[in-house]
């Protein structure tokens, strides 16, 4: 019985590659497609609607209630089985799939937009994305499992990694469905470490998640348009081969480089 919580929230976690990598593969393959513009048109609202819901999750956690208490089941099952990771791998795995894309980049591998264009939108990605973590953290003031502070809703690590997993998602879904379910399982490895490291609880990671994929999902949506209405291209900008960019997660302002050689 002391392991059901436990596989419940990786069963919960999991449903985020179920429903997301289906919904990019849908996207993907109907496209092209003149005659199968409503399974497009469901496959952009169920990419809309699943992390609105898990978002939404979170946020009712912050109550008293059956997802709370779900919270703590969790939290004491691991602690009862001293089954806490020690680990910082968490720390560096959130980076993978954005690294993984501009790798993919770099080696000619055809994405969605070009390198100047996604890495705006990337960075507008990030700066959105962290502000609203950063802003939630200090509003709800929710103590950490482990007792350190109260910034523990919520997950800033998951929101980063799964902003880069849906970035990869966005950029390389019509190459391969195999990006997209490398991509989110390096972001739900990150969802569960920080979990299983007592740093947060069930709903801040689930509420993570869907911030991060909500957030690069609507850039990925507003972007074009703003681009198209508002901007003069740069030729020579948009071929240049380095980059600095802006980025923003749990309080934390960073500038990433990125040079094509």
């Amino acid at each position: 019985m002391t392991k059901k919580p436990q596989i419940t929230a990786y069963f919960a976690l999991i449903i985020i590659i179920t429903w997301t990598i289906p919904h990019g593969v849908l996207q993907g393959q109907t496209q092209k497609r003149n005659g199968l513009k409503i399974e497009r048109n469901l496959g952009e609202i169920i990419g809309i609607a699943l992390p609105s819901a898990m978002i939404t999750y979170g946020f009712i956690s912050l109550n008293d209630n059956a997802i709370r208490e779900f919270d703590h089941r969790v939290h004491q099952s691991l602690e009862r089985n001293n089954r806490y990771w020690n680990t910082s791998v968490d720390d560096y795995m959130q980076f993978a799939p954005l690294v993984a894309v501009y790798t993919l980049k770099f080696c000619n591998v055809q994405g969605t937009n070009n390198l100047f264009d996604m890495t705006i939108m990337y960075g507008l990605t990030t700066i959105i994305a962290g502000s609203i973590v950063t802003t939630t953290k200090t509003m709800t003031a929710r103590e950490r499992p482990d007792n350190s502070n109260k910034r523990s809703f919520p997950s800033g690590h998951t929101e980063t990694a799964f902003v880069s997993a849906t970035f990869l998602h966005q950029e390389f879904k019509h190459k391969s469905v195999g990006y997209s379910i490398g991509a989110y399982s390096a972001a739900i490895f990150v969802a569960v470490a920080r979990v299983y490291k007592n740093k947060h609880w069930v709903s801040d990671v689930v509420a993570g998640a869907g911030i991060g994929i909500l957030s690069t999902k609507l850039v990925y949506w507003a972007y074009p348009h703003f681009r198209n209405k508002f901007d003069t291209p740069n030729q020579n900008f948009q071929n240049s081969n380095t980059f600095v960019f802006p980025g923003y997660s749990d309080g934390n302002f960073s500038l990433h480089l990125s040079h094509r050689f």
